[in-house]
């Protein structure tokens, strides 16, 4: 881009339209510019080379402000946090089935995924996850898949 980078136009864009969403499409999976990038304001942060079926995918869920997150993210998010031992999961404010939907989620699943894996709806997903994160006081699944990585809650 010959004015700005993707980062700046992003907090460019943020400032004066807040309301728009922004994913930002990379060829780095270093987890700095992912950081950075929510930093600024965007909702997402695509690899390039992820499969088309997986674009539409995550685009719509971005459009239904859902945060979906690749795997390979999701594994670069993981190497940032050292390896604890788990923590008492009775301090923690949520059910075991929420627990195990949080530990799916922090794994890079998407929705589709969790719902076949726990033999769920998709809507129930978005339920449990609209829950937890209510609960945890977070807003997205990026802060969710950081949130139990710092606590220990992911094998």
């Amino acid at each position: 881009m010959p004015v700005m980078d993707g980062l700046e136009a992003t907090k460019q864009i943020k400032l004066r339209f807040p309301s728009v969403k922004i994913v930002m499409i990379t060829v780095s999976d270093d987890i700095t510019d992912l950081f950075d990038a929510l930093k600024k304001g965007a909702q997402g942060y695509l690899l390039k080379n992820i499969q088309s079926e997986t674009w539409v995918e995550h685009l719509r869920a971005f459009a239904l402000d859902e945060v979906p997150m690749s795997k390979e993210i999701a594994f670069q998010i993981l190497k940032e946090f050292p390896q604890r031992k788990s923590i008492s999961k009775e301090n923690i404010p949520l059910s075991t089935r929420e627990l195990e939907l949080l530990q799916l989620v922090a794994k890079g699943l998407s929705n589709k995924e969790i719902s076949k894996t726990l033999f769920i709806s998709e809507n129930t997903v978005k339920s449990h996850l609209k829950n937890i994160l209510s609960k945890l006081h977070l807003e997205n699944r990026v802060q969710l898949t950081s949130y139990a990585f710092k606590q220990g809650l992911v094998d």
